[in-house]
């Protein structure tokens, strides 16, 4: 694959691999940082958070129809922060290692209480698309990256502790002329988790409907994420199924995935 330096044209942006190379060290070191002023704590003096998640799975779905890779991928979740501000990049990548998505949120929760609880949060977040352009006279594939800002508000409602009720609202806009300039996302979801099917096995079921609209043509939509995992145990699967109900969106109407996620979790205390 050939490539060339960062350069616009009508819009959209070219990078090479130097450009995400940076980008991931940039990652890196933001956590390597917080790491190196932390310490693992105790209950009783613990005041911030590391997690992450690493996931592969055979078909690449976003419930952005347009947002689709469509192929077996990998995505790299992470999670770093204190009580209520945190950041969480979310890098995601076809199998063959070209980038797909990169995706920066920064959440902030607004109230922490023991039934209701409401967070806002905001990203930047980029799109990569593979494409063959004419480079002096050459078929030539070139990387393209669109880019994204976006806002979410997230009411929830805890039942009881395995039940929880919400709703998710997110607005985002896009920096080029020539797609999508201005989306909606508005869903209803439930969250029903730590089902025992057993002395370790766990179940949990996320279901949601959904609103999307892009520019001026909408749908509707019914999806649900399903899990199983074992009680302590990093390793779990997970599937992702979504329908349309009614959509002026291009798109399957079905679209579906099962995943496997290696996830970690720590607690750590500042170096005085």
């Amino acid at each position: 694959m050939h490539s060339i330096y960062p350069k616009k044209t009508s819009g959209i942006e070219y990078f090479d691999l130097r450009t995400f190379t940076v980008a991931l060290v940039i990652i890196l070191l933001v956590v390597s940082s917080r790491m190196a002023y932390a310490q693992e704590a105790d209950s009783t003096n613990s005041v911030g958070h590391l997690s992450g998640a690493v996931t592969a799975t055979n078909n690449g779905i976003s419930l952005l129809p347009a947002f689709s890779l469509g192929k077996p991928a990998f995505i790299f979740d992470m999670n770093v922060g204190k009580k209520r501000l945190s950041f969480e990049p979310q890098l995601r990548f076809a199998m063959t290692g070209r980038p797909w998505s990169f995706i920066f949120w920064w959440r902030y929760k607004i109230i922490t209480g023991d039934k209701f609880k409401l967070h806002v949060g905001a990203h930047p977040a980029f799109t990569f698309q593979f494409d063959d352009y004419p480079v002096n006279g050459v078929p030539t594939t070139l990387m393209i990256s669109r880019q994204f800002a976006a806002g979410e508000i997230v009411p929830r409602y805890t039942i009881n502790k395995k039940v929880t009720v919400g709703l998710y609202y997110l607005q985002a806009h896009g920096f080029q002329p020539e797609g999508t300039q201005n989306t909606y996302f508005f869903a209803t979801q439930a969250s029903f988790s730590e089902v025992r099917l057993g002395p370790k096995l766990l179940f949990g079921a996320s279901p949601q409907l959904y609103y999307l609209q892009m520019d001026d043509k909408r749908g509707y939509y019914a999806s649900s994420t399903f899990s199983l995992a074992l009680n302590n145990f990093p390793l779990s699967l997970q599937s992702i199924m979504s329908r349309s109900i009614d959509t002026e969106l291009a798109g399957k109407d079905f679209i579906w995935n099962i995943s496997l996620i290696y996830s970690f979790a720590k607690e750590y205390a500042e170096k005085h």
